[in-house]
């Protein structure tokens, strides 16, 4: 039996192509919150004859997920949005989590980690763990259950809560953007708004990460690309070093090599910073065996190095970039 709308708290907005077994896991996941306040609402490009309890389906045709996920102003009957991508699936207390989280008046948005979940297969754990560390991702908090609750400027899509009427007001996400519309709207939010976004380390979704290293290396060039344009269109959460550190391993590498052809001191030069850059790659695989075991944290290691080399790659590109368009992949 369908929901009044008066008890929808929570509206779960999942953009996918088509029905896949991903996003069949992730409804049956959710389903089993025993909660009666909330809805799911599935944005395929063509509708599907499945149906599930709680759950609608809208056709938006061949649109990317930003455009997608911002039909929830028209059609979500819940006063929190709930963004969770159709390859993951919260934790079975996730609405008790945001109950306590949005008693907070003044608190607009929130955001948790996506953890990899346990039956993911070894490359796709591997793929997971290279964010485990801030040597190789940036932000393990956003990968794993770490840290307190503060306050936070910026949060990817996959795992993040809004209140729909700020959201509406905002006009959704900027759909020029994608990858990289969650970066605009968290913007948005903090100055725009003034309004503060929460990380809480208990509020956990599962998130199945790429199977492969090609896919892998295709979605963080993805972000490089995005990450690198956003420092000249938004330098106030884009602008900061820790982005720049990859193009620059980058550069080094290139000019280094190069250079130790002509000049001896620059070989020596080029050696001992490749001496830094293995004690980096040994302190983040201390970092990720914390998470996980021996033989993902090896393997992560030999992703990391490849990361690096295709996020500062595409970085750089993003920065000569005049001008960046949405890409549907």
């Amino acid at each position: 039996m369908w929901l009044e709308r008066n008890m929808i708290k929570y509206s779960f907005i999942i953009p996918v192509k088509v029905i896949n077994d991903y996003i069949r896991e992730t409804v049956k996941k959710i389903l089993e919150i025993k909660r009666q306040d909330f809805e799911i609402i599935i944005y395929p490009d063509q509708v599907s004859l499945e149906s599930w309890e709680k759950t609608r389906q809208i056709a938006t045709g061949i649109v990317g997920p930003a455009t997608k996920r911002s039909l929830a102003i028209q059609d979500a009957f819940g006063e929190i949005l709930v963004f969770i991508d159709d390859d993951a699936y919260p934790e079975i207390n996730f609405l008790d989590v945001l109950d306590k989280d949005f008693e907070d008046e003044l608190i607009v948005a929130v955001g948790g980690p996506a953890v990899t979940p346990p039956d993911d297969s070894f490359w796709q754990k591997v793929s997971g763990a290279v964010f485990l560390s801030s040597f190789s991702g940036g932000f393990p908090e956003r990968y794993v259950a770490v840290g307190k609750k503060k306050e936070i400027d910026d949060w990817p899509s996959v795992n993040f809560s809004i209140r729909k009427n700020i959201f509406t007001e905002l006009g959704g996400f900027n759909c020029q953007f994608w990858p990289g519309e969650d970066t605009k709207l968290c913007l948005d939010i903090v100055e725009a708004k003034k309004g503060k976004i929460l990380y809480d380390p208990d509020l956990i979704v599962y998130h199945h990460r790429r199977i492969g290293l090609i896919k892998h290396l295709k979605q963080v060039s993805g972000y490089g690309l995005h990450r690198g344009f956003f420092v000249k269109k938004f330098p106030q959460t884009s602008c900061k070093l820790k982005y720049f550190l990859s193009s620059i391993f980058l550069l080094f590498v290139i000019i280094g090599f190069v250079g130790s052809f002509f000049s001896p001191l620059i070989l020596k030069l080029f050696l001992l910073g490749w001496l830094v850059y293995f004690l980096i790659l040994l302190k983040a695989f201390f970092d990720i065996k914390k998470y996980v075991n021996m033989g993902v944290a090896l393997g992560a290691v030999y992703y990391i190095f490849l990361t690096h080399l295709f996020y500062g790659f595409r970085f750089i590109q993003g920065l000569l970039t005049r001008e960046l368009k949405s890409q549907l992949k």
